[in-house]
């Protein structure tokens, strides 16, 4: 008898969904070709998620460090005169992100290692749709025309998003950057300039002041983190500014120019900014261009992002989408779960439509912001907020957050009014990213709040907000 040939699977891009979408394939005994151009984790990993959070992480240290005193920690050298001398804190920003750099790169040699041993095959490369099934890839360095021609019976497209520009702030990579560039610096900036206060701007600007850089952020809105929840963002926007950063709101940065020794920013008012360098946050676009989709028949947007439904196929079935270059949230999680989602589908295995009410997402600023399920805005847009409930846990009444010193934050539950459902949550604290996990498997699991305030909880801990906050709905 003739062997039954296997599913063919071609992945574009080795991001989160590339990756986890390759892995699935493999180990649900399909062949997979994954074509990467430029290392596998894609600029996740290499440019993006893993070393901007290390930042992050290193200005937490440094944090910590000046927040010692609080808990009446004090760190002192001896001085010449024989009077004891606060030291400064230094940072090396050189080696801080050569660090992180070889970290990511560690992490892209780890999960590439992960996708041979499971027999994937790997093409260094650039691909483009040949039709709906079947992929040209061109192994050229410089962007030849020689193809080769891969047949597939799935396609997965997980190319990413590129940083947007601005034709008036077009990005130098030495005084004008974007966030995949901050990491050629060799020193703290002495004034950055940080045009957009949405996630990626609120999290960088954030960093830097932390380590040191004097920086004005310059937002368009009239709070920092426009999509966040409002209390939340109020609480960051007092905090950056404890810290000396200056935050212009309702500002909108016309264009971006460099001088003789850094950057002047212009405004639509004509206020002028001037600095050491500025650092361009103004969202992102698909990298979908050029890969003959719409040649394919795959529906985009009018933002060039691919259309996919909740099992991330898109318009055509044999074609499936995953991460920032569709149409669903640009979250490495998500992204990750399109991945896994799209191959199981199409192979007919079980699996659940992804459901972004349930996905839980996190701002690393200081304190960090963590969400989850509904929240402020989506009931007021769907005229639901008669029919919910909510609550809120000052971190000023925990005890632990007492004793660590971190009292800035809140825990905010919402519910049905009518069941008690748990739909949703946001946390914000030190760490809340981790914290956020029992609210994520109430809104995942419709647990209620009575089920949420039944579980134990460690005494002091944070997490006993949580409980605190649901005890509180209790619906009689």
């Amino acid at each position: 008898m003739a062997k039954e040939r296997k599913h063919r699977i071609v992945v574009l891009g080795g991001g989160p969904g590339g990756y986890e979408a390759a892995l699935a394939g493999a180990q649900l005994g399909a062949e997979v070709t994954l074509v990467e151009r430029a290392g596998v984790g894609g600029s996740a990993v290499l440019t993006d998620v893993v070393p901007s959070k290390s930042l992050i992480a290193t200005a937490g240290a440094v944090q910590s460090v000046r927040d010692a005193g609080k808990l009446g920690v004090q760190t002192f050298l001896p001085g010449g005169d024989g009077k004891p001398v606060r030291p400064e804190i230094a940072v090396n920003l050189a080696a801080v992100n050569k660090r992180l750099l070889a970290m990511a790169g560690a992490q892209s040699t780890d999960m590439r290692l992960s996708l041979e041993e499971s027999g994937v095959r790997l093409v260094q490369g650039s691909g483009r749709l040949d039709g709906p099934n079947a992929v040209l890839v061109s192994t050229s360095q410089e962007g030849g025309t020689d193809f080769d021609r891969i047949e597939a019976d799935t396609i997965v497209v997980s190319v990413g998003a590129s940083p947007r520009e601005l034709d008036s702030a077009k990005p130098d990579g030495e005084r004008t950057l974007t966030w995949q560039q901050l990491y050629n610096l060799q020193d703290v900036p002495e004034h950055l300039i940080v045009v957009g206060s949405g996630v990626t701007g609120a999290e960088f600007a954030n960093a830097y002041a932390t380590l040191g850089a004097e920086v004005t952020l310059v937002s368009s809105r009239e709070q920092v983190l426009p999509g966040e929840d409002p209390d939340a963002a109020a609480v960051i926007e007092h905090e950056f500014k404890r810290i000396g950063m200056n935050v212009m709101s309702k500002s909108r940065a016309d264009a971006v120019e460099r001088t003789e020794d850094g950057v002047r920013v212009t405004l639509a008012d004509g206020r002028v900014v001037e600095g050491s360098h500025c650092l361009m946050a103004v969202g992102s676009i698909p990298n979908t261009e050029g890969l003959g989709l719409e040649e394919a028949g795959v529906e985009l947007s009018e933002s060039g992002h691919i259309k996919v439904n909740k099992v991330a196929r898109t318009s055509i079935p044999s074609v499936y989408a995953a991460g920032d270059c569709t149409d669903f949230f640009p979250l490495a999680s998500v992204a990750s779960m399109q991945g896994r989602t799209a191959i199981m589908h199409a192979l007919g295995d079980f699996v659940r439509p992804i459901d972004l009410r349930n996905v839980a997402s996190n701002v690393f600023t200081y304190p960090e912001i963590a969400t989850v399920g509904w929240n402020v805005r989506s009931l007021a847009d769907a005229t639901n907020m008669a029919t919910a409930i909510t609550h809120t846990i000052p971190l000023n009444a925990n005890p632990r957050a007492k004793m660590i010193g971190f009292t800035d934050g809140f825990v905010k539950l919402f519910a049905w009014k009518a069941s008690g459902t748990v739909i949703g949550g946001v946390i914000v604290a030190h760490r809340a990213s981790e914290l956020i996990f029992p609210l994520a498997l109430a809104v995942e699991h419709r647990l209620t709040v009575d089920q949420v305030a039944s579980a134990f909880t460690v005494y002091p801990s944070l997490t006993g907000a949580i409980t605190d906050a649901a005890r509180a709905m209790h619906v009689h």
